[in-house]
């Protein structure tokens, strides 16, 4: 049986129970495809509304981007809310600029609802590297405020900044009062548990093969099916050839993660307000405190979604530059997860067919938005599509080149960003 990386996470699981695979033929109201942050809420939020729902999981929940990512809180989109409006029209923008906290709202519900033990803490710092992304901070806190989110928001000099980040690298930045981090693996295995506690039922180990469509959908693995009067596809970015044509609307992207040794009152003086840190370039580094005081420190990215061929040896440079007294700390934990990206960088919900849903394409902000689309989902399968048809009708593009060419094109599309954050823009 194949088990979690080896990552941080996996390590310092609550829970190491594993369900068995689906075997023969069964029904349910609805089957879920993919057993993430996506899959697994939308599950649990339609058998709170009285649905038969089963999911079915290819290896272990958790196992893909939602049990390795950096565990952070971070509100919205990433792109922000004026470019949606502007981009999508004014009725569009102010419908989703106004779910931006949802997601994060969520996921408070569901920790204190059902007693999750994931290591939630409060705060999360945008460090800008650079005059003008301290600028761009001044913008987002202007816009959020124009969208209604007018409390919550602290700007920070670069004196301030250090009551909170113990490094020369930033020149200033922004808390979000109402962002945070987390211990992401035990979030969404306990939000599983609560699914089944309430009646659900998971199979891992069943990876999907086929899907029929019909006026009931045949959902197909290797030992067995379940028919169901709707299928929700939340597989993001390990369907795995499963449905093509909805695995040709994103493009896997590998992120990497790293976390040192515990480091006891070090890592408390490094960041001593115990909040999460994200910079503002286009390639980003993301860094917080664990509960037991490591740092997790993660950054760069591989379009394609293959692994570098060192985690440590892309990430360990980083790390060093933000805190040059991590020289000699130990590294116990390495790793690397994909995530789906869009070309417009926005997360993607819809229909295959009437009573086939899907939603995928986070672009690395996957922990709050999972957590909102999920609750679409379940709204639009029960009757109500009035918020999931705002985000369902947003045009659609292709990435260039199609599945042979995305990649290099897209690589050579971010070189330019690159560049601006090397010269300091």
């Amino acid at each position: 049986m194949t088990d979690h990386i080896n990552s941080y996470y996996a390590a310092t699981a609550n829970k190491k129970d594993a369900r068995p695979p689906l075997s023969g033929s069964v029904t349910a109201d609805v089957c879920v495809i993919g057993g993430g942050f996506t899959g697994v809420n939308a599950a649990l939020e339609l058998t709170q509304r009285g649905r038969q729902v089963m999911l079915l999981e290819a290896v272990k929940i958790g196992f893909g981007a939602s049990g390795r990512n950096g565990g952070q809180i971070v509100n919205g989109y990433s792109r922000d809310l004026d470019v949606i409006a502007s981009r999508y029209g004014k009725a569009a923008g102010q419908v989703i600029g106004g779910l931006a906290r949802e997601g994060g709202n969520i996921i408070r519900e569901r920790v204190a609802d059902y007693n999750i033990q994931c290591d939630l803490k409060p705060g999360g710092i945008f460090a800008a590297l650079t005059h003008s992304q301290m600028r761009g901070l001044t913008h987002h806190m202007k816009v959020w405020r124009e969208f209604g989110f007018s409390e919550g928001f602290e700007p920070l000099d670069k004196t301030a900044l250090q009551k909170h980040v113990k490094t020369e690298r930033y020149v200033g930045g922004l808390i979000d009062h109402h962002g945070g981090h987390l211990h992401p693996l035990n979030l969404v295995q306990g939000e599983a548990a609560a699914f089944e506690a309430l009646g659900g039922v998971i199979y891992e180990e069943s990876a999907v093969t086929e899907v029929k469509f019909g006026e009931t959908v045949t959902v197909k693995t290797a030992q067995g099916e379940v028919t169901a009067k709707n299928v929700l596809v939340c597989g993001n970015a390990y369907l795995h050839n499963v449905l093509p044509d909805l695995e040709g609307r994103v493009m896997p992207v590998s992120t990497q993660v790293l976390a040192t040794e515990p480091l006891g009152e070090e890592a408390a003086a490094l960041l001593p307000t115990d909040m999460c840190v994200e910079d503002c370039n286009y390639i980003l580094d993301y860094f917080r405190r664990t509960a037991d005081n490591r740092i997790l420190y993660g950054g760069g990215i591989v379009y394609g979604g293959q692994d570098p061929e060192s985690v440590r040896a892309k990430i360990l440079p980083l790390l060093h530059k933000t805190f040059p007294s991590l020289k000699e700390a130990r590294i116990d934990f390495a790793w690397s997860g994909n995530f789906a990206l869009t070309l417009t960088r926005f997360p993607q919900i819809g229909k295959l067919a009437p009573n086939v849903f899907f939603s995928h394409g986070d672009s690395g902000h996957g922990v709050t938005t999972t957590h909102l689309l999920a609750r679409l989902l379940a709204e639009a399968v029960t009757g109500d599509t009035q918020r999931f048809d705002v985000f369902a009708g947003l045009p659609y593009f292709p990435f260039p080149g199609g599945r042979n060419f995305r990649v290099p094109l897209t690589v050579a599309g971010s070189w330019w960003y690159r560049f601006r954050d090397w010269l300091k823009l």
